[in-house]
């Protein structure tokens, strides 16, 4: 008799009565399922009842006459979408939030790439300032736009920018309530900055890691300048990452709030501002003034925004496209 022979016999043998070839990699390990269950259900649950449910009735009330009240009111169909779309300060915020957009996108993504590619190529001291860039990431939004408010652009001459300016010959400024020119655009941005692009230097220096050292060694051997190394290793090896930063820096930018709500706010609690992102209107429109149907409508208004200019970007890069 064959050793094959015996080894199937000896191996049908073994197998327990009742158990089909094929079958044993298919049973449920209901231990691991119910672990799973009970560690993930507080997690769903709150998600579910706070995020999807809360968005559910915020869409409903977006079609309702629901001003001073948040139940369901009077169906107004698509009235409050064509109120806004009609409101001129509700245009102009939507103006105001692409023009910082356009601007902070490639201004935050380049710096971020920039002090990544500076970063990777230091031989001392990287831990060093990796670790003072990341830091910003770890502020409140709201507390960074307390102390650029009230410290650094306070428009006293004692303030930072000015002592700085004065250093140079500089007028003292009154940087926050300047609108000509528009100083206080220089307020805004800079926080904006201070806080996320270090960041989204520690992303871009997780993929210069995973570039391998000897395309560089062989580019070096071949007499490939810095810029050319740069050009057409760096940058074609970063595109993943690129793509999904260019993401998330474009929907912080919608999303811009606690520094222009921040900045501008007085001590009797009313807003300043010389421009209202959107989500600063959508607060005044349905926290302040009660409307919670408009209010939730322009909510939806931002959010296909949002979808629609991250669908492009996400075109014009290639997102998904296959290396």
């Amino acid at each position: 008799m064959s050793d094959t022979a015996t080894t199937g016999r000896t191996a049908t043998a073994a197998r327990p009565a009742g158990v089909r070839p094929g079958r044993r990699g298919r049973r449920t390990d209901w231990k691991a399922v119910g672990a799973f269950t009970l560690l993930t259900a507080p997690m769903l649950l709150g998600l579910g009842l706070f995020k999807y449910v809360a968005i559910g009735w915020s869409f409903l009330l977006s079609f309702s006459e629901a001003r001073g009240t948040v139940d369901l009111g009077s169906w107004v169909g698509f009235d409050n979408y064509a109120f806004l779309l009609e409101d001129e300060a509700f245009r102009s915020s939507m103006t105001g939030i692409i023009l910082f957009t356009c601007f902070i996108v490639p201004v935050t993504f380049g710096m971020s790439l920039g002090l990544a590619v500076l970063l990777h190529g230091m031989r001392r001291g990287r831990a060093f300032f990796r670790t003072s860039f990341l830091i910003p990431a770890a502020v409140s939004y709201v507390v960074a736009a307390l102390v650029w408010k009230m410290s650094l652009f306070n428009g006293l001459p004692s303030g930072v920018a000015n002592t700085i300016g004065g250093l140079f010959g500089w007028d003292v400024q009154s940087w926050i309530a300047s609108t000509d020119p528009p100083l206080y655009w220089i307020v805004i941005i800079t926080v904006r900055l201070w806080l996320q692009v270090g960041l989204y230097m520690i992303l871009f220096l997780a993929g210069l890691q995973a570039i391998p050292v000897h395309l560089y060694e062989a580019a070096s051997l071949d007499g490939a300048s810095r810029w050319a190394q740069f050009r057409h290793i760096t940058l074609p090896m970063l595109r993943n990452t690129s793509v999904a930063i260019l993401m998330l820096i474009l929907i912080a930018a919608f999303q811009a709030f606690d520094e222009f709500y921040n900045v501008f706010i007085t001590a009797a609690g009313n807003s300043t501002a010389p421009v209202r992102p959107p989500l600063v209107f959508l607060y005044d429109t349905a926290l302040k003034g009660q409307d919670y149907g408009v209010g939730s409508a322009g909510a939806f208004l931002l959010t296909l925004l949002i979808i629609l200019v991250t669908l492009l970007q996400g075109r014009l890069v290639g997102f998904g496209r296959k290396d």
